[in-house]
């Protein structure tokens, strides 16, 4: 498989604040890349970097040996890049279909026609159909989630961005939500996850980065990676700090 993302070298700083620190990762074609870390570790602020709505200080990101050097986030999301957000954003005055059919027609540049074609498929896939006409503002915490995945899905991305999409889901859900992903994967997109749900995580993911005060402190074989020393040490000073 080739490789169709990558980053390397890559640091973000808010004044006198490091973010992300010399953070380097790659993702072939098809696969599913976990990224865990305590709470600070700079793994959204890593995928704000990679989608576009943030600039590195320093390094560099390519999709398919391409630099998206000065790319802002529209044109990473045209060319294949979709996320879904910690804390869904939904245009909460609009229909959950609304939403998806915006995501369709500016997130990939279909027509309208096919973009409402597309935009039903991707609520199919989250689950959402039934709630195609309920205004996204009256949604429960749970169903914003799922339209924030119909959005992602709706613009066809060919790597898929999720930040803790699993946050809040019953486990009922949850195994839902990993037989979702799992058919992602299988049908070729490739897939970079955050989740603190670690159980659901592994069940998907092919490897596993683990981040902690914005570096990349392990990388490779999950269930490795989390026996780690290393990590452990993180984990552990991480929920001392947060407690």
């Amino acid at each position: 498989m080739g490789i169709i993302l990558s980053g390397k070298d890559l640091n973000k700083r808010f004044g006198a604040f490091q973010a992300v620190k010399d953070a380097s990762f790659s993702l072939a074609e098809g696969e599913a890349l976990g990224i865990v870390g305590p709470n600070g570790a700079g793994k959204t602020t890593l995928f704000s970097l990679i989608a576009g709505s943030l600039t590195p200080t320093s390094g560099a990101i390519t999709l398919e040996g391409k630099s998206l050097a000065g790319a802002d986030a529209a044109a990473r999301c045209l060319a294949g890049i979709g996320r879904t957000h910690q804390v869904p954003r939904p245009f909460l005055g609009m229909t959950v279909f609304e939403n998806t059919l915006v995501a369709a027609q500016h997130g990939s540049g279909l027509p309208t026609g096919e973009a409402e074609d597309q935009a039903a498929e991707a609520l199919s896939r989250s689950g959402l159909l039934a709630s195609a006409n309920r205004p996204a503002g009256v949604l429960g915490l749970l169903d914003r989630k799922r339209l924030e995945l119909a959005r992602a899905l709706a613009t066809r991305p060919r790597v898929l961005l999720l930040d803790e999409i699993g946050g809040g889901l019953t486990e009922a859900e949850l195994v839902t939500l990993v037989a979702l992903i799992s058919e992602l994967k299988a049908s070729g997109l490739s897939i970079i996850w955050i989740e603190h749900i670690l159980h659901a995580l592994l069940k998907v993911i092919d490897r596993l980065v683990c981040m902690s005060a914005g570096e990349v402190i392990a990388e490779g074989d999950p269930q490795t990676v989390m026996r780690d020393p290393t990590v452990m040490a993180a984990y552990l000073g991480g929920m001392e700090e947060h407690a």
